[in-house]
């Protein structure tokens, strides 16, 4: 576990206001592990492509990261992310998938109940 002053330290560092806000509603919302993730180096931040995300059971995901285009998505999800690539937004909008950043998510659903963090 890691601590709020911590998570704060590591936010000085951070040059995307977008990040910024996103890592500063996770921690005021208790989402300690998310704020880490969040917080911690960018080279550290996965990239999941859509085949990855199209063998996953769960429909409503979480990707700390960039969701990447490659491969199909062959049923309709709910997907939240720092980043889409230009060939995922079109895909997941083909499909019917619903896409938002993560600050939306958390915003809508403060406890991110039933959703898989990646």
């Amino acid at each position: 576990m890691i601590s709020k002053t911590k998570i704060s330290k590591r936010l000085k560092r951070k040059t995307k206001p977008e990040l910024v806000e996103t890592i500063e509603l996770a921690k005021k919302k208790d989402l300690l592990d998310l704020a880490k993730k969040l917080s911690g180096p960018t080279r550290k931040q996965s990239k999941v492509s859509l085949d990855k995300l199209n063998k996953l059971k769960e429909n409503k995901l979480l990707v700390v990261g960039k969701v990447l285009g490659q491969g199909n998505i062959e049923r309709k999800i709910s997907i939240a992310a720092l980043d889409f690539s230009e060939q995922a937004k079109e895909k997941l909008e083909k499909n019917g998938s619903e896409m938002q950043t993560i600050k939306q998510l958390i915003e809508k659903d403060s406890k991110l109940e039933g959703v898989k963090i990646l």
